[in-house]
């Protein structure tokens, strides 16, 4: 006859597990939305989380500068197959010194010139400025993650090599200043709302070149990102000391995904969906989606159109 305490410790022993592998699975899927510090890559951000929540797979939206600080976001498990459905409008916020250029266009490359413009005034920056907002064209700086010929150009322009950088159009929405400061080498903080791709580095050096002063960025803090605020977002000891107290929750795989419409299919329906099948509805409109179930369980991402449901990434439900 079995042995009454033995099969106690066993049950409890099994639930225990099962209740770790279920921690284990809802820790490995979302997002965290990582205040990057000063001095580290993005790629030195996935490696340490990789290492604090024992997951291989993790990835990242929008490369910041090792300069750079603010919003990072980190995604986990199969949260990184969403990367291409996040919203990409980002949000900064800048310091701009006048009167200086740099080979990297911010302060951690060597100085090519340098001259005082005590003289300029605000009311003349204002007008330089305005000429930045809308859709622009911008020429990255040389010293940028952007492939030339298969090359990242910051490999390039550490060999010494000079290529020439193609022109690319970027959006900028709004920039607002917000201080002044006079000097020898004046400095300027603006809050600068934009679309993908634009580098706020050659936004200073630009700005120099329209005032003749030269222009490097001084500061940069990225406060929106793929659907995350600066407000919301951990430092990464932040991060280590909630994963101690067993506190910490990623945001979940939809959080960022707001923007797209939404739809909810009946549990059958959900089934076929979860199988890959397309499905086929009433309404006939053309865009990108994410679909539910009855529970408001998150399913995944299809696109619509004739009126037909074509699953693009099938996301498997947190239960």
């Amino acid at each position: 006859m079995p042995n009454i305490d033995v099969l106690s410790i066993e049950l409890r022993s099994i639930l225990e597990n099962l209740e770790a592998v279920t921690i284990n699975f809802v820790l490995s899927q979302g997002f965290i939305n990582l205040n990057k510090p000063f001095d580290w890559t993005s790629h030195d951000c996935v490696a340490r989380v990789r290492k604090l929540l024992r997951l291989k797979r993790v990835g990242h939206a929008g490369t910041l500068d090792p300069a750079a600080t603010g919003v990072l976001p980190i995604t986990l498990g199969k949260a990184t197959r969403l990367l291409q459905y996040l919203p990409e409008n980002k949000a900064y916020k800048a310091t701009i010194r006048l009167g200086v250029r740099t080979t990297t266009d911010d302060l951690q490359g060597e100085i090519i010139t340098s001259q005082p413009c005590a003289g300029l005034s605000l009311a003349e920056v204002k007008t330089a400025l305005a000429q930045f907002e809308g859709k622009i064209e911008q020429i990255p700086p040389s010293y940028s993650a952007i492939q030339v010929d298969g090359k990242r150009l910051y490999d390039l322009a550490r060999q010494g090599k000079t290529v020439e950088v193609p022109v690319r159009t970027v959006e900028v929405f709004q920039i607002d200043i917000l201080d002044w400061r006079e000097g020898d080498f004046p400095e300027l903080d603006v809050a600068i709302a934009c679309g993908s791709g634009t580098y706020i580095r050659a936004i200073a050096r630009d700005l120099g070149t329209i005032l003749k002063t030269g222009g490097t960025l001084a500061a940069l803090i990225r406060t929106q990102s793929s659907g995350f605020d600066l407000a919301d977002s951990l430092t990464l000891t932040e991060l280590e000391t909630k994963l101690q107290a067993k506190t910490f929750q990623p945001f979940l795989p939809d959080a960022a995904l707001q923007h797209l419409s939404s739809v909810t299919l009946p549990v059958t329906t959900a089934q076929k969906w979860c199988q890959g099948q397309r499905i086929s509805l009433t309404f006939d409109v053309r865009e990108i989606v994410r679909v539910y179930d009855e529970e408001t369980r998150f399913l995944g991402i299809g696109q619509l159109q004739d009126k037909v449901l074509i699953p693009q990434m099938v996301y498997e439900p947190i239960s």
